[in-house]
């Protein structure tokens, strides 16, 4: 493992995606215990990718245009399923002062589905690992598997540490109705962006 990687690999996980905006989401509708588990979610629904990508299952994805396309517009219907949840009174991910609590099992579930649903993730793992293998063949799946592993530690880490922030400030923006207003239009408009930009996304 090398200092570029670890570089590369936090570049990476700081840059807001689904993950972050669900992990905020959460954090900021039902404090920062509750984010841990989004946290959670998110990173165990990285281990289909990684596996594919280790194993050779991505190059399947890549040159199978259909089956691309299926988990794709999958995932673009879940992305625009959690936006409608940011918008819906009393919607899963709307943010408001009686936000219920939910079961852990359920806020890891949604994380779980973001980056399972997303088939980019698996040619990302096979474009962003190969570069740092020590170039043994023989090595080359434990070497993936471990540098997936890092990957995933950092972005458990980064994101709890964005739930952290988000659940700070949570008191004070509950204290405002036009706040959680925007809050809630502003999460909408950027799952439904994700989508969008998800549809566009080619499996070339």
């Amino acid at each position: 493992m090398s200092l570029q990687f670890l570089i590369t690999a936090l570049v990476v996980v700081i840059a807001p995606g689904t993950g972050v905006i669900y992990t905020i989401a959460v954090a900021l509708g039902q404090g920062h215990r509750a984010s841990i588990y989004a946290a959670l979610g998110c990173t165990a629904g990285i281990v289909p990718h990684l596996l594919a990508a280790s194993f050779g299952l991505a190059a399947i994805l890549h040159t199978s245009a259909l089956l691309f396309q299926v988990v794709k517009f999958a995932g673009v219907a879940y992305l625009l399923y959690l936006a409608w949840q940011s918008l819906k009174s009393g919607g899963a991910l709307a943010v408001s002062a009686d936000q219920r609590r939910e079961r852990p099992v359920r806020i890891m579930r949604r994380g779980v589905l973001l980056n399972v649903l997303n088939p980019k993730l698996s040619i990302f793992f096979l474009a962003l690992l190969p570069p740092f293998l020590s170039g043994n063949p023989g090595t080359a799946t434990v070497e993936m598997l471990g540098l997936g592993a890092i990957f995933m530690a950092m972005t458990f880490a980064v994101f709890v540490l964005y739930g952290l922030f988000a659940a700070t400030a949570r008191d004070h923006l509950l204290a405002s109705e036009v706040a959680m207003r925007w809050l809630n239009r502003g999460f909408a408009a950027a799952f439904a962006a994700l989508g969008a930009r998800l549809a566009m996304e080619k499996s070339g």
